[in-house]
């Protein structure tokens, strides 16, 4: 009667303090920010990374730029057409934080002159009578087509280069510039690409998708909670405490600076229907010790007693899954478990904080205390649990053969990345890249950085320059990369203007007295500044920047192997050293981490969760019986995924970690309520139905909501987000049939408990 007296006086100051609190962190939601920083999913701690950054600041990003292709299909050799470009080129170049903006309108044909001087004409002179003979030099150079011109003459492309890591919120502004003035335009099709409208989109499109998965988050739990407890009570007290949690969540990320990134912006959904787990077995216990005559007081000792150490346990488990996301060297994915981790313990203090203060301060439910309104699915808990003890060797058969085809579908999973592979095929955006892709060399950057292994030449002496005209020739005949930016670009642009323009001559001079003679016109070409993108200060670092189209990790790998060989085989190393950098490679090394990170973390978390049911089971033989029904279905996940073709990527590695994390709280609950049953004397046969009958409902119940609110993950329109929701509700719901069938039987044939 102390505790209850104690309780009493101050349940109701405690419930005002955690409303005060919760109201204090809610101010803070309004500081959270969205954050699609591209660079972060570059390896961490890695000298790959390392020396980009430095190769970087040495030139430029090779990554921070827009295209914009407009289309005529009449053709876009038309004085009206090119008038109204050149207009919005000029307009583009006055805005804040462009550097240059580059058009077919406004450049030039160079040509050397006697003495080392240089002339220039434009390509397009802006005269009607002109247009043929203007069409007929751009086409001669081959520099320009693919790059500001497509080869079917039927649209161009603006190229602008912005500052370097130009921020959110700033590129969101340049974005909406731009877009406005290209309305005005008033053609026929504009296509635009480039990292910050990926990066505006991503963070318009994370913003959407968090508001609705919050609502249909919110319906879908009013949902099962009234097919669980038929009452306004049921549905409005569990609802509390979710919306507690929400906001402690949300709003200590905003208090400690943490953005939501683009994996996330999943959290409501997450938290939603991971914190109801522990909301559904805690209120069905209280529940069910009122429906037995029990009194409110003792209800609340009752459910705390036998379920709050197994809540406390499966949020633990559900915490480590989510944390041994660490291991992976990206840093959204660290970010995302470690706040994830945090929330699931936020979710557990919540809970056990507010119910029972809610359980003792409002009236309890009458109808669900009443006799008469039994839960209507006991006869079927009975059915399946007889059905189960009846059938033990067909269902280890069956579990078998499901794990034997899975493994073996399993071993056709590949690891797999695209650069916009997040999003549906039909998503504009997708589609301006993919055009860009067809018509414009491509928007996956490749990057080289050419280092003078002999301190005693420069990278103006013949044979050095020959060498890198063998890399890059192999670029264009063997990848069939676009080149960009290079030195021996510009020598063969160079060479082409001193000879009157004839195609022939775009190529690397053969005599020295003919590269000296070029050297003066691109040393100073635009006051030195081409100069400086392509050849550092010291003069011993050269780049060669080229791009190709989005081919997918697996391919680009190929390409690279391919590539290395080739230096190997045609690269006087003595003379140069070649290193395959840049943002697209970055990625790609990322993803031959992933595979090992996930090994890695799912057996961290199976050992911790191994420790921890060994500890508090104290049986080698009950912690062997618990893994088996929790590492079936993980098996069973990849087997999906490698029937489906569904690639082992950044968005679709923390599937298993976190179906892991998840799954085993059902199996966490089962045994603990089985523990206590055989703590009471009962026989194992007994203590094994009571715990399916009583527990078998709110593993039901918690199991459909976990996967109802993941399925809504369906209606995202990020692909992984997408194949994340499909995959780890089938996992949970494999998990689920495991538990009240696997899990039974081999309980019933190789367990016995010490009297």
């Amino acid at each position: 009667m102390v505790g209850e007296n104690f309780f009493k006086k101050y349940a109701r100051f405690a419930f005002l303090a955690i409303i005060v609190f919760t109201t204090a962190l809610a101010f803070f939601i309004k500081d959270l920010q969205f954050d699609y920083d591209f660079e972060k999913f570059f390896p961490a701690d890695d000298e790959e990374t390392t020396f980009y950054f430095k190769h970087r600041e040495t030139f430029q990003s090779d990554n921070d730029f827009l295209l914009i292709a407009i289309e005529n299909k009449e053709g876009i050799f038309q004085k009206e057409f090119l008038d109204r470009v050149e207009s919005l080129r000029k307009k583009i170049l006055k805005f804040k934080h462009v550097r240059f903006a580059r058009a077919i309108t406004a450049e030039e044909e160079f040509f050397l002159l006697a003495g080392g001087n240089v002339s220039t004409r434009p390509f397009y002179t802006g005269s009607n009578e002109q247009l043929r003979e203007d069409s007929s030099r751009v086409y001669r150079h081959r520099e320009l087509l693919n790059s500001l011109v497509a080869d079917d003459a039927k649209s161009l492309c603006i190229y602008v280069k912005h500052d370097d890591y130009l921020p959110g919120a700033k590129s969101s502004v340049l974005i909406e510039k731009i877009q406005q003035e290209v309305a005005k335009c008033d053609f026929e099709k504009v296509r635009i690409a480039g990292r910050v409208i990926g990066q505006k989109f991503y963070i318009g499109k994370m913003g959407t998708e968090m508001a609705l998965f919050v609502a249909i988050s919110f319906l879908l739990v009013i949902l099962f909670l009234w097919i669980a407890f038929k009452s306004i009570w049921g549905i409005l007290l569990p609802q509390l405490v979710i919306l507690f949690t929400m906001i402690w969540i949300l709003g200590l990320m905003g208090l400690f600076g943490i953005p939501v990134n683009i994996i996330l912006s999943i959290l409501p959904s997450i938290m939603f229907v991971v914190g109801m787990s522990d909301v559904i077995h805690l209120v069905s216990r209280y529940l069910d010790a009122l429906r037995n005559g029990r009194k409110k007081w003792d209800a609340i000792r009752i459910s705390i007693r036998e379920v709050g150490m197994a809540t406390l346990l499966t949020s633990i488990t559900t915490c480590i899954g989510f944390v041994t996301l660490m291991t992976i060297s990206v840093q959204p994915i660290r970010t995302f478990g470690l706040v994830t981790g945090i929330g699931v313990l936020i979710a557990f203090l919540v809970t056990i904080l507010v119910l029972p203060l809610s359980f003792y301060i409002f009236p309890s439910p009458k109808k669900i205390i009443d006799p008469k309104n039994a839960p209507f699915w006991n006869n079927l808990l009975q059915r399946s649990f007889l059905f189960v003890l009846r059938q033990p060797k067909r269902i280890m058969l069956v579990s078998g053969v499901i794990l034997i085809l899975s493994s073996a579908f399993m071993m056709r999973i590949e690891t797999n990345n695209y650069l916009m592979d997040d999003l549906d095929a039909d998503e504009p955006i997708k589609m301006d890249f993919n055009f860009l892709d067809d018509h414009y060399g491509g928007v996956r950057p490749i990057e080289l950085a050419v280092t003078l292994k002999d301190t005693n030449r420069s990278f103006w002496d013949l044979e050095v320059l020959q060498q890198v005209d063998r890399i890059e020739s192999y670029l264009e005949k063997d990848v069939k990369a676009k080149l960009n930016l290079s030195l021996v670009q510009y020598i063969r642009v160079m060479n082409q203007s001193a000879n009157l323009g004839n195609e022939e001559f775009f190529a690397l001079p053969e005599s020295k007295r003919m590269l000296k003679k070029l050297r003066k016109p691109i040393r100073m070409a635009k006051a030195g500044e081409l100069y400086r993108l392509v050849v550092d200060s010291t003069g011993t670092v050269s780049r060669i920047s080229a791009s190709i189209p989005d081919w997918g990790n697996i391919r680009v790998k190929a390409i690279a192997d391919q590539f290395h060989e080739f230096l190997d085989r045609e690269i006087d190393s003595n003379l140069i050293d070649v290193k395959w950098t840049g943002t697209a490679h970055l990625l790609d090394r990322n993803m031959s981490y992933l595979s090992g990170s996930l090994l890695w973390g799912i057996m961290l978390s199976i050992l911790i969760v191994t420790l921890i049911m060994g500890i508090v089971y104290r049986s080698f033989k009950m912690v062997l019986i618990s893994l088996i029904p929790n590492i079936l279905p993980l098996i069973v996940l990849g087997g999906l995924m490698g029937l489906l073709g569904i690639d082992l990527k950044i968005s679709t590695a923390i599937i298993f970690t976190i179906s892991f994390g998840i799954a085993v709280d059902d199996t966490i609950h089962f045994l603990s309520k089985l523990r206590l049953e055989l703590a009471k004397g009962r026989s194992m046969l007994y203590a094994l139905k009571r715990t399916y009958l009583v527990t078998g409902k709110a593993m039901i119940i918690t199991s459909l909501i976990l996967c109802s609110g993941f399925l809504m993950l369906l209606f995202s329109s990020f692909v992984g987000t997408f194949v994340m929701g499909m995959m780890i509700s089938i996992t949970l719901f494999v998990a689920l049939i495991a538990d009240l069938t696997l899990l039974p039987v081999l309980l019933y044939l190789f367990y016995r408990p010490k009297k």
